[in-house]
């Protein structure tokens, strides 16, 4: 498992709309996001349609990305239609604080329309999970959602927050994966909507406006999710040294989960859960699997 983010609170904006926009269109909504002092700001999938010619890396939506997430210190999330040699492929972008391309995730379950282009959409092969200064960042994209695989992959690469650029909305679905995996997950459409799940599955907001949808939400990357197995003593011991520290922001009595956050900043709850012994829900859950695995195998 890999070691939890410890930071502030993050700024992010998903701007969603359906396509027909333009890149400077495009590239003054990103702008007028960053210059409120966003973190990370996502666009909806293919953001420039994919009726047209793919785009390569070094085209003219991402350049722009690229100079506007330099400027304004955020990081940017860019779906493109792209070609990458003969290969045309489903991508998201991701420009860094300096406008750097730091992670590229190719659509690992392209739509069946997708292979209807000329020439077709190819499957990407692997998950992607992109280390920004206050988190790990994964990606999916739209009919990603309906394979369980994906966002397994996800979390098995310390996924803390999941940016999901889409054309539709999908609802439920992205919930599941937020229950079963205890990530964040953050939606950017067509339908000019958002979505938002939080750790515990739960929904934390959803929004919609037409023509156009831009949420601004704040996330806290170091709350963690603990199963009362086998943590409870040590939870007790941590609050009761720590108690001007950290609090139990919720206690799911028929999950048998519980939440820990920090109370003040500059102080990680998750670090300090750590250091304590306790152990949180994902990994508990994954290294259960790997041992009872262990045990069938072994007869």
């Amino acid at each position: 498992m890999t070691e939890p983010s410890i930071g502030r609170p993050v700024r992010v904006v998903s701007i969603s709309f359906a396509p027909g926009k333009g890149i400077e269109e495009i590239a003054g909504l990103v702008e007028a996001e960053a210059a409120r002092g966003a973190d990370l700001i996502t666009l909806p999938e293919t953001c420039l349609g994919q009726s047209g010619i793919p785009e390569r890396l070094e085209g003219r939506l991402v350049s722009a990305m690229k100079d506007l997430a330099g400027r304004h210190r955020c990081h940017v999330v860019c779906p493109i239609d792209r070609t990458d040699g003969e290969r045309r492929l489903n991508s998201v972008v991701v420009l860094d604080r300096r406008g750097r391309v730091s992670c590229v995730y190719d659509k690992i379950y392209p739509y069946w329309s997708e292979y209807d282009l000329k020439p077709p959409v190819r499957p990407g092969r692997d998950a992607a999970v992109f280390e920004a200064d206050f988190g790990r960042v994964g990606f999916a994209t739209c009919f990603d959602v309906n394979f369980p695989s994906v966002w397994d992959e996800l979390a098995g690469l310390g996924a803390e927050l999941v940016v999901w650029p889409s054309a539709y909305s999908a609802g439920s679905s992205l919930q599941a994966h937020a229950i079963n995996h205890h990530y964040y997950i953050v939606t950017s459409t067509y339908r000019c909507d958002c979505l938002v799940y939080d750790i515990t599955g739960s929904r934390m907001l959803y929004e919609q406006r037409q023509p156009l949808n831009v949420t601004r939400v704040t996330l806290d990357l170091d709350r963690g999710i603990y199963h009362q197995n086998f943590n409870l003593g040590k939870r007790d011991k941590l609050l009761k040294e720590h108690g001007s520290d950290v609090e139990q922001e919720q206690w799911m009595e028929l999950e048998q989960w519980f939440v820990l956050r920090a109370k003040r900043p500059g102080v990680s709850a998750r670090g300090l859960a750590r250091d304590y012994g306790l152990e949180e829900l994902r990994a508990y859950l994954r290294r259960s699997r790997v041992a009872i695995d262990a045990l069938r195998a072994g007869g």
